[in-house]
């Protein structure tokens, strides 16, 4: 390249961390300014399939991260008011097999402080806290952040990873008057001591029933364990991760449901709740100097488990396109977002399906549920639904 790029990146969450470090280790200049006074996540589970694995061997942190991370034994479904499951597609033995890189379980702060951490190492002095984006400008020789402040930063190229409530997405394209989903949902981490003895295993549970769903999983080890309930409501419409309800209104949400249900929710120490909204995928994020990436393109509902690893794809990506294209900026962002529309698109689709799959009226009864898990959870039918999910590879991918 002719010279080294300099990269601005407005969002220090997973997303802006996994690309400073994917494009520090390829020798370009990063700056990151977040608007948190301190770099933290909510404290919640994420799950790195294995094309997320793969994507976080290519950052040179998978095998940190693996450390601090659960491989689950085994995932299962569970019937939401008799306990009865069902074993869901293996995640072990089968995956590394398959795809050559594990099913993680990860909490949250420990990814974002893994690539923060390994980041840093390469440039001290990356990310700037306390700075919140207030508009962008750009010309034809580079791109700038307009700070809330009063600063501004240049660089040949600016990167919106500001998560869901992007700034830097509304300033290119306007408002993005997010449809309300019908759906909300419940947060929380749970010491693992807190569960009674027969709970405090490295098992991940989906429990399904009639008009919503939960998700228990361990992380950190087993140390922690994850807990997401998705619940068909429309009386909460607040799209936050950080509103605080409480352990009795879950409860209430989840009445009827099995005493193991209960006993994770009467366990958390804290429960947040939020509402889902729905954006429809993005077919376009980038104007010549300036594009988005992670939640600030293409956010999805959990249903596929895949938000933070299509954030981490997305850094790989850009890194390998920029790479490419360092004397031609433009055309790397355009590739860029060519290489990742269609996939990312395709996941904020399919997460949609897998809610109605969760919640269908044939979970009823035990009967009825046995019958349907086969036709639409069966070994057959998962294998379409996520081979291509798994198998899929940031680090080669033609761009």
């Amino acid at each position: 390249m002719s010279k080294t790029l300099k990269i601005i990146i407005a969002g220090g969450g997973i997303g802006g961390a996994a690309a400073a470090l994917a494009l520090l280790r390829k020798g370009f200049d990063v700056e990151v300014y977040e608007q948190a006074a301190e770099l933290g996540e909510v404290g919640a589970g994420v799950q790195i399939s294995p094309n997320g694995s793969r994507a976080l061997d290519y950052l040179g942190v998978f095998d940190a991260l693996k450390k601090v991370s659960c491989a689950p034994e085994k995932k299962e479904f569970r019937l939401w008011n008799t306990g009865d499951s069902w074993p869901m597609f293996d995640l072990g033995k089968i995956a590394i097999e398959k795809y050559g890189y594990p099913y993680l379980t990860v909490y949250r702060p420990d990814l974002l402080g893994t690539l923060v951490d390994f980041a840093r190492s390469i440039k001290p002095d990356v990310f700037h806290l306390g700075q919140a984006a207030a508009d962008i400008q750009q010309n034809e020789n580079s791109a700038t952040l307009l700070l809330k402040d009063g600063t501004s930063v240049s660089g040949d190229i600016l990167i919106g990873a500001d998560g869901i409530k992007s700034t830097i997405r509304r300033r290119l394209w306007g408002p993005d008057n997010p449809k309300f989903a019908g759906m909300m949902a419940w947060r929380a981490v749970i010491p693992m001591q807190n569960l009674p003895k027969h709970m405090q295993v490295m098992v991940g549970s989906t429990w399904i029933g009639p008009g919503q769903h939960l998700v228990n999983y361990p992380l950190r080890n087993g140390q922690l364990m994850n807990l997401v309930g998705t619940v068909e409501r429309h009386d909460w419409k607040i799209e936050s991760w950080t509103m605080e309800g409480t352990n009795e209104e879950c409860l209430k949400d989840y009445a009827g449901w099995h005493p193991d249900v209960h006993a994770l929710i009467s366990s958390a120490p804290k429960l947040l709740k939020w509402a889902f909204g729905e954006r429809s995928p993005m077919q376009q994020w980038s104007k010549n100097r300036i594009s988005l990436m992670g939640d600030a393109c293409h956010p999805t509902l959990p249903f596929l488990a895949q938000g933070a690893v299509m954030s981490i794809e997305d850094a790989v990506v850009l890194s390998r396109c920029l790479e490419k294209y360092a004397d031609d900026p433009e055309t790397a962002l355009k590739t860029y977002e060519q290489s990742r529309v269609e996939r990312t698109s395709k996941t904020v689709t399919e997460a949609r399906k897998n809610t109605d799959r969760f919640h269908s009226t044939e979970l009823e009864t035990r009967e009825s549920a046995a019958q349907y898990l086969e036709k639409e959870m069966g070994k057959a039918p998962i294998h379409e639904r996520y081979n291509w999910l798994y198998q899929y590879d940031s680090t080669s991918q033609l761009i």
